[in-house]
């Protein structure tokens, strides 16, 4: 598994094993220089990553994706589960986990550049999870998340020997004005398929309380 696929597949798998020889490299997921390629009916899917990138969007990975002004990210930590610190995750990269291996959930977040069509890139969302090894999807969907375009995908795949089961979703979303910024916002839990009925309450408990929203004026 590539750098890039550690940082923005569909359905990654960041942390204790399936990525933890490779830094990710964040500047690697959004070049600014675009391409020329097309994808055609033929040919593999296109990840969001290299449609944005072909488009001509580069990104900046927002440091504290928790803390930003002018867009409120929250993920939040049942009790059991702690931050997950790991020299290979660029500088930016929020984990939390429960133990030393999994489940583990992550949260990144890119500052894009460049103009593009959100409603067309969530469509390519889940190119990464669906090459992933004997991959079979349970849930997906392309609709509008808390106001924003967004791609969710959940489903199953093996990873070193295990079956893994996890729940991606990535969101466009445009921060505060008067700046409009636009924003790159990637969640993923990831677990044991074996012990996903085990683990559900506190992965149910962190998918629903993931959100994304822009923050409200203050009082005037």
């Amino acid at each position: 598994m590539t750098a890039r696929h550690c940082v923005i597949a569909a359905l990654i798998v960041v942390g204790a094993s399936g990525c933890a020889t490779e830094a990710p490299d964040y500047q690697s997921i959004l070049s600014t220089t675009p391409t020329t390629a097309t994808t055609s009916a033929t040919e593999a899917p296109e990840p969001v990553a290299a449609y944005l990138d072909r488009v001509g969007v580069s990104g900046d990975p927002v440091v504290a994706p928790d803390k930003m002004p002018d867009l409120t990210v929250t993920l939040p930590m049942p009790a059991g589960w702690q931050p997950y610190h790991n020299p290979n995750f660029a500088p930016g990269t929020k984990v939390i986990a429960k133990g030393e291996t999994y489940p583990i959930a992550m949260l990144v977040a890119l500052r894009l550049n460049g103009n593009f069509d959100p409603n067309e890139a969530v469509k390519h969302g889940y190119a990464d999870a669906e090459m992933s090894q004997n991959f079979k999807r349970l849930n997906a969907s392309t609709d509008n998340w808390k106001g924003f375009p967004s791609s969710m995908i959940e489903g199953s795949y093996d990873l070193n020997g295990a079956r893994m089961h996890s729940y991606n979703r990535i969101v466009f979303a445009t921060g505060a004005a008067p700046a409009n910024q636009r924003y790159l916002v990637q969640f993923t839990v990831t677990g044991y398929a074996e012990k996903a009925v085990e683990e559900a309450p506190d992965i149910e408990k962190i998918i629903g309380g993931f959100n994304v929203a822009v923050p409200k004026a203050p009082p005037k």
